[in-house]
């Protein structure tokens, strides 16, 4: 097992020098530091990490409430795509002796609910009805030539029609892609194929607005209302289960992400004991070298160059200790943001690096990705009432502003269950934040299995009173059937500062293929690189993470690819 309480080093050290410093103790930035000792490239003296939390794994974090000692809560990422490499790899082969990893559950539709427009089914009524050569009768008013297809179809449909539209895809590609009936369309094109196809799709439908655009250059809700109507969007949107998906993101970028990612054929594994141990492993692997330190509650405020003449190290970083309010300096060589687009916003904009001046070209990179909030309410509770509707796991959809729910894990040897009570996204920001923020918090009691002692402790990260009783009104509705009220609340709001979302989107128009590795070397005169998920082509994944750093470790420090990576494993742009 994983060893979770990772040193970490809440002083300072003024006058510190260092061959790389990497701000941002995330995916990337622990996965950076993991990766250069390992490989032998740096000491633990020479490469050290920095971090304004109290924690380390950044958008990674995994929970246990009272009363379930053996079922993790993920406050944020919670699974993984088996198709991804590097997360598998560390995961299932380089750290199996301390992380087991387990099927993610996503359950039979025809247990799961959809409820949209005060109109309640199963996931699978769609092809229930398809099954009897009938379209099943919603509440939208979709196009004729659309009613009858579920959410998963009515995407893969657009998408096969805008390649095909193409004469570029079809002579190419057109074999990788087929209606195989009425309602079902195969599109089997690998992540290098689709790093082909994207910045030369065009659109191609005489008389829409954006006929022989690049299909880069639109916005995904505007090509999807020029397919299906605006009614049509609001379908998909709703009944897809994220708004984040279907915002006005980069229609390119939006594609491999609906077929692949958010498909109903894909299959997602998570961690036993809890998505962050992947983050621990390294760092605790990284600690291990002579001289290694975790920084942590220590805030980079700026950095300046230094006087090649008089100087030992290229860079002079100022950082602030949280604990004391009192600031100090390091020296180093290389500096590696591993941070996320809000947290870039919140270093000062007026130094050499940031000032909009000096460097057009990176401001409007750093914003070329959209902040997309995301919020996640754990809830308690004693009996898991959902297994009465013969519910094991999976998720539940609604268009009601909790959108979705997860249900997970009964604990082992007692009736103490957990449900993910909220997965709100994008739109539904502003409807829960007015409720988040409310002083009066939920007063948690205790049970045959949980303290009162044990329940207070949470206090701090329990959900407002009125925000668990709007979710658990949501969750009747939704379910149709009278429900308990929770014995414990954990909430989790990404879209606070540091790090301003809980994912990003690419915005259209820009040309991804030269931003992503632009964002890793800024400057040809610097040594400074930036990584991390928002700018990857695998946003809102820890593999997107992964991705990115592994590709600035070898073409900016020299290191080879890591053996137990598959050789012909695409890492993208």
């Amino acid at each position: 097992m994983v060893d979770k309480n990772t040193a970490l080093n809440t002083g300072m050290q003024d006058g510190l020098k260092l061959d790389v410093a990497i701000v941002g103790a995330g995916i990337s930035g622990i996965y950076t530091a993991y990766r250069l000792t390992k490989a032998g490239a740096s000491t633990g003296s020479q490469v050290q990490v920095f971090d304004m939390n109290t924690r380390i794994a950044g958008r990674l974090e995994s929970v246990r409430l009272p009363g379930m000692p053996t079922v993790q809560g993920e406050l944020g990422g919670m699974r993984y795509l088996t198709s991804q490499m590097i997360v598998t790899t560390l995961i299932e082969e380089v750290f199996a002796d301390q992380m087991k990893a387990v099927e993610f559950p996503m359950g039979d539709p025809a247990d799961l609910y959809i409820y949209l427009r005060k109109d309640r089914c199963m996931q699978n009524a769609w092809e229930a009805a398809q099954d009897k050569h009938e379209k099943l009768a919603t509440r939208y008013y979709l196009d004729d030539e659309d009613i009858g297809f579920s959410a998963d179809q009515l995407f893969s449909k657009v998408i096969y029609n805008v390649l095909m539209a193409d004469p570029w895809f079809r002579e190419r590609y057109a074999n990788y892609v087929s209606q195989d009936s009425e309602y079902k369309y195969t599109i089997k094109l690998t992540l290098r194929q689709w790093d082909q196809i994207k910045p030369n799709l065009t659109y191609r439908f005489e008389g829409s607005p954006y006929d022989k655009r690049l299909v880069n250059d639109i916005g995904f809700w505007n090509l999807l209302k020029d397919q299906v109507s605006q009614e049509g969007y609001t379908f998909l949107s709703t009944a897809g289960g994220y708004y984040s998906n279907t915002i006005n993101w980069n229609a390119a970028e939006a594609f491999p992400y609906m077929i692949g990612d958010f498909s109903a054929g894909a299959t997602y594994k998570t961690i036993a004991e809890g998505f962050d141990s992947t983050v621990y492993a390294m760092a605790n692997d990284y600690m291990r070298h002579e001289g290694a330190c975790i920084w942590s509650e220590n805030k980079l405020l700026t950095f300046h160059r230094q006087h090649p003449h008089s100087a030992t190290h290229r860079y002079e970083l100022v950082f602030l200790n949280l604990s004391s309010n009192q600031q100090w300096r390091v020296y180093a060589n290389r500096l590696v943001l591993a941070m996320p687009r809000r947290s870039l916003e919140l270093l000062d904009q007026d130094n050499f690096f940031f000032n909009i001046n000096e460097n057009a070209e990176l401001n409007n990179n750093i914003r070329s990705v959209i902040k997309e909030p995301a919020f996640k309410i754990l809830m308690g509770f004693e009996t898991p009432w959902w297994k009465e509707l013969g519910i094991t796991a999976g998720h539940s959809i609604t268009d009601l502003p909790m959108r979705q729910c997860y249900y997970f894990g009964t604990a082992k040897a007692t009736d103490h269950s957990m449900l993910l009570g909220s997965y709100g996204d994008m739109e539904t920001e502003t409807f829960w934040k007015a409720l988040s923020d409310d002083p009066v918090k939920f007063r948690p009691r205790a049970t045959k299995l949980a303290s009162q002692f044990e329940v207070e402790t949470l206090n701090d990260v329990a959900a407002s009173e009125m925000m668990v009783k709007e979710v658990v009104k949501e969750l009747r509705e939704l379910h149709g059937v009278g429900i308990p009220m929770p014995y414990v609340t954990w909430f989790k709001d990404w879209g606070d500062d540091p790090f301003g979302a809980g994912y990003h989107a690419w915005k259209a128009g820009y040309k991804v293929q030269d931003v992503m590795p632009y964002m890793r070397k800024p400057s040809p005169a610097e040594d400074i690189h930036i990584c991390g998920e928002a700018y990857s082509d695998q946003q809102g994944w820890v593999e997107g993470a992964f991705c990115e750093a592994e590709k600035m470790l070898q073409s900016y420090f020299g290191l080879p690819r890591p053996s137990w990576l598959p050789a012909d494993y695409y890492l993208g742009w």
